[in-house]
């Protein structure tokens, strides 16, 4: 070959790793192929039509176990349909959870463009009329939020056709996640009620007629209230309530710093002076707890009335309450403060201690990164008898689902794990900004739910589905399931 063609070749081989190198550079790195697990196995797995997920609720209705899945803002196809449809809220039966039958989806509020949560349709809860005090008998009735505009219920009754039957509330601020009571009816909406000067605080409805409901009261922090001058504290993100017969409300503010805690009376909640002024929102407050800055409180679970093998011989310390608290982490590659998960003792409610954290070791898989966010998010919300004060599952991103066995509160362990694969749908998670962006593909596991059946839901921010699993080994023994 001449010297000259000789020259070309190499100069073109040359370019080409060059451009090799620079697609390269601005491509997602590889991700995990297969999944990781311990003491948890996969049973089936339902691709959501590939829409980022959030708050899954898992539903006996009659001989089926039916999924409602609520979803971040975006779009994708409905396979149903044919159609483009707004994320909102989708129904899968998971009556054999070894192959989910995708049902419906109910479309929700289009993403607006910019920073912050919008559109889709983020929370769903079930109640059956049957339960509810004054509901149709025949009727199971879903409460979702639909964008950050509105709270709405829809008759669920057959689960392949589902029709709204009214809208709560709307003209909103934000919205976020609820709970509804169904032996009361009695629901703490996470809203944005203009003229607050929170993004996010509780409205408190009667839904026991779903067709009818009637408004109880707003409540947030003192310095939240319209015409407060004082100090703002951090939004509302969720409670959990024991009902008329715990007669208490978990309320948590901050989810990824600045955290912070309430123990509400419920009866002084509902029944006590409704105006809001500082004096009527201090009213109902046995404790409030404020975590140090680096400290979120996304999720609050209650463990109430537990057995503590270790003071069995100390009388009445024995049997302990407690309070569980996580964070979310919310920046990837672990560039802000991790959260943990965090257990307090709230035996004397008054003056909750806390005694002991946990978090999955970062070493253990290396996970700031493998890109997306590494921390806690939530944990299941469910009181299912099979797992309770027994086993606590939390969601923590791309580290997966995690088992960690609470028998003994003061020293938490883990006892098992299940890290999905990535797959076609996974979206890239990325840090930086312009040509110094890069970007990785991760999983991003965000909720976790449970059945009464022992099986537990996952579901992925980063639009990789929703993965049913069961426990093995020696975590399947802890819950004494067979």
């Amino acid at each position: 070959m001449p010297r000259r063609e000789n020259a070309r070749c190499i100069l073109s081989i040359g370019l080409s790793i060059l451009f090799l190198m620079i697609g390269f550079a601005g491509a997602p790195a590889a991700a995990q192929s297969q999944p990781e697990s311990k003491n948890m196995e996969l049973v089936g797995y339902s691709d959501l039509q590939g829409r980022s997920a959030y708050q899954p609720s898992i539903h006996k209705q009659g001989n089926r176990w039916i999924a409602y899945i609520g979803h971040h803002g975006g779009s994708a196809m409905n396979s149903l349909t044919g159609k483009m449809e707004d994320n909102g809220t989708s129904i899968v039966d998971v009556t054999d959870p070894k192959t989910p039958k995708y049902l419906a989806h109910i479309p929700g509020d289009p993403r607006v463009p910019g920073p912050g949560e919008t559109g889709g349709a983020q929370m769903t809860r079930l109640c059956d009329g049957a339960t509810l005090p004054h509901g149709d008998k025949n009727k199971t009735y879903l409460l979702r939020t639909r964008g950050t505009n509105s709270h709405e219920i829809w008759d669920v009754s057959d689960p392949a056709k589902p029709s709204r039957l009214t809208v709560v509330l709307s003209g909103l601020v934000d919205t976020h996640k609820s709970w509804w009571e169904c032996d009361s009816g009695i629901a703490f909406l996470v809203s944005g009620k203009p003229g607050w000067r929170a993004k996010r605080m509780m409205q408190v409805y009667d839904l026991s007629d779903p067709s009818e409901p009637i408004f109880v009261r707003d409540f947030g922090l003192p310095g939240q209230e319209p015409g407060s001058t004082g100090f703002q504290p951090i939004d509302m993100h969720g409670a959990i309530s024991t009902g008329h017969a715990g007669n208490r409300v978990y309320a948590g503010y901050g989810t990824a710093h600045g955290g912070i805690f309430e123990i509400l009376d419920r009866d002084k909640l509902l029944k006590g002076p409704k105006d809001p002024t500082e004096a009527n929102l201090e009213y109902p407050v046995i404790a409030r707890f404020d975590m140090p800055d680096e400290a979120g409180s996304h999720t609050t679970y209650p463990l109430i009335g537990m057995d503590v093998p270790e003071f069995a011989k100390n009388g009445a310390q024995g049997k302990k309450n407690f309070l569980i608290t996580v964070g979310e982490s919310t920046d990837n590659e672990c560039r802000a403060p991790r959260q943990i998960m965090r257990i307090f003792d709230i035996s004397e409610e008054s003056h909750p201690i806390g005694i002991s954290t946990w978090t999955v070791p970062e070493a253990s898989g290396n996970f700031c990164s493998r890109g997306g966010r590494f921390g806690t998010h939530s944990t299941n919300e469910s009181m299912s008898p099979i797992y309770y004060k027994k086993i606590i599952f939390v969601a923590h991103f791309n580290a997966g689902v995690r088992a960690v066995d609470i028998r003994d509160p003061f020293h938490p362990t883990e006892a098992g794990y299940y890290i999905p694969a990535v797959n076609a749908n996974t979206d890239k998670r990325c840090v930086g900004t312009g040509d110094n962006q890069k970007c990785k593909i991760a999983v991003q596991t965000n909720n976790v739910e449970l059945d009464d059946r022992g099986y537990i839901y996952i579901v992925d921010r980063a639009n990789t589905g929703m993965h049913i699993l069961q426990l093995t080994g020696d975590a399947r023994k802890i819950a004494n399931l067979p």
